[in-house]
C-alpha cells in the first residue's frame, strides 16, 4: 500500500455476451488457477440454466440475486482500553458487491449438486427467491451488526 498516492483502481472490462462488468467480475472470482474459459463456461451454462427453471430473463435473475445477497452493515473489532468490542459500520459500494459475490460462490460451492453450473444456477435462484445460505449469511451479519448498535458510537 503506498503512503503518498491513492491507489488507483482498474476498470473491469465488461464480459462479452452480456456486456456486464458485474458478470465479468463474477467470472473473475469463479476462475482457478488462471482457467478463464473454464469459468466463462460455468457462469453463462449457469445462467442459461436459471433462465430455463425461471422462464425470466437469466440477467434480471442474476441482478435480483445481487441485490439480495448484497449487505449493508457488518461489524469490525475495535480495542478499546482492554477489550475488543464489534463496532457495527457501512459497507462501502466496491466491498458490498465483493462480498456478495464471495457469499453467492462460497454457498454454491459447498452445495450438493452435480456440476458447478448447477450448483451455481440453484444458489443463484435461492438468492433471487431470498431464500438460501448466502441470504442467510447476509441476514446474520445485518443481525450481528443489530446486536452491537451499542458501539456504533465508536466509529472511526
Amino acid at each position: 500500500m503506498p503512503r503518498r498516492a491513492r491507489i488507483q483502481r482498474r476498470e473491469t472490462m465488461p464480459d462479452p455476451v452480456y456486456k456486464s462488468r458485474t458478470i465479468a467480475k463474477f467470472v473473475n472470482k469463479i476462475m482457478i488457477g488462471g482457467k478463464k474459459g473454464l469459468a466463462e463456461r460455468i457462469m453463462y451454462d449457469a445462467l442459461q440454466l436459471v433462465g430455463e427453471r425461471t422462464n425470466r430473463d437469466a440477467l434480471e435473475v442474476f441482478e435480483q440475486a445481487m441485490r439480495n445477497a448484497t449487505p449493508v452493515l457488518e461489524v469490525k473489532p475495535k480495542r478499546v482500553g482492554g477489550a475488543t468490542l464489534q463496532v457495527p459500520v457501512d459497507i462501502k459500494g466496491e466491498r458490498r458487491q465483493s462480498l456478495a459475490i464471495r457469499w453467492l460462490l462460497r454457498s454454491a460451492r459447498s452445495r450438493a449438486g452435480k456440476t458447478m453450473s448447477e450448483k451455481l444456477a440453484a444458489e443463484l435462484v435461492d438468492a433471487a427467491n431470498n431464500t438460501g445460505t448466502t441470504i442467510k449469511k447476509r441476514e446474520d451479519t445485518h443481525k450481528m451488526a443489530e446486536a452491537n448498535k451499542a458501539y456504533a458510537h465508536y466509529k472511526w
